[in-house]
């Protein structure tokens, strides 16, 4: 369902209505299931099924690589995928992981925060936005990184977009983490506040403060993924969540918050 929500008039989008559905917090959206769903399934033929040759070739033909996009760096170093993997890598690499605790991590958040999104959105809304947080993840990281030969690999930069869209209007007041906060379908209804007035709440200043962070602590120290030994991709976390925080009124179907 592309627009859940637009049909509604704006004078009734401030008042809840009289009585709300149950929205149960452990109810995935089936978009969000099927999407972690798909996850394990790849990680499991990854780890299992393939050799490690081919868990190699995997990785190289969906996952970022960096070198591919020196002049003639296909060519000379025969990288499978062709010229063509230097489009969809931009969007592949996401569905792949390095290993069981990284896969976990992504699982969890996208649980948390991009279930609210996707109550707000709908599928198609929902599914655009974490494509175009993964692009905005992978230009940034290949902007960072140029020519090198280690490929990025996880739905991070997806998710991390997820995070900051939630943010735009989970900790508003009646919101699903917001005061007053609420659990049916009403929450995720609230008129968003502007990217500027979003800022100013303090919730949303905190979240992003801690968030950021963090990100930051892991650039400078290069902790691991969740014990997996890989370094963390830190660009892209910040990529997409800055594609997911600026763009959310391009995906948004709830008429903003008048002024």
């Amino acid at each position: 369902m592309l627009d859940p929500v637009t049909k509604d008039d704006p004078e009734r989008m401030q008042t809840p209505p009289p009585t709300p559905p149950s929205q149960p917090i452990f109810n995935l959206p089936r978009v969000v299931s099927t999407l972690a769903v798909l996850l394990i399934a790849i990680h499991l033929m990854d780890s299992n099924l393939l050799s490690r040759d081919g868990r190699f070739e995997l990785m190289v033909t969906f996952g970022f690589l960096p070198l591919r996009y020196l002049p003639d760096a296909v060519a000379q170093y025969q990288l499978p995928g062709g010229e063509g993997a230097r489009v969809w890598t931009f969007l592949t690499y996401a569905f792949l992981h390095g290993g069981w605790g990284h896969l976990f991590v992504n699982v969890m958040w996208m649980a948390v925060f991009g279930s609210a999104v996707a109550r707000r959105f709908g599928t198609l809304r929902f599914l655009l936005l974490s494509a175009v947080s993964a692009v905005a993840g992978a230009g940034l990281h290949l902007g960072m990184h140029f020519g090198e030969a280690v490929p990025m690999i996880g739905a991070s930069a997806a998710i991390s977009g997820q995070m900051a869209a939630a943010t735009r209007f989970v900790f508003l007041p009646g919101g699903p983490l917001g005061a007053m906060r609420r659990t049916d379908a009403f929450a995720y209804r609230i008129p968003a506040s502007g990217a500027l007035e979003s800022l100013s709440n303090p919730k949303v200043a905190m979240f992003l403060l801690v968030w950021f962070g963090i990100n930051l602590l892991f650039g400078i120290i290069s902790l691991p993924i969740a014990g997996e030994g890989a370094s963390i991709a830190w660009e892209a976390h910040i990529g997409g969540f800055v594609a997911g925080f600026l763009l959310f009124p391009l995906f948004d179907p709830v008429r903003p918050r008048r002024t």
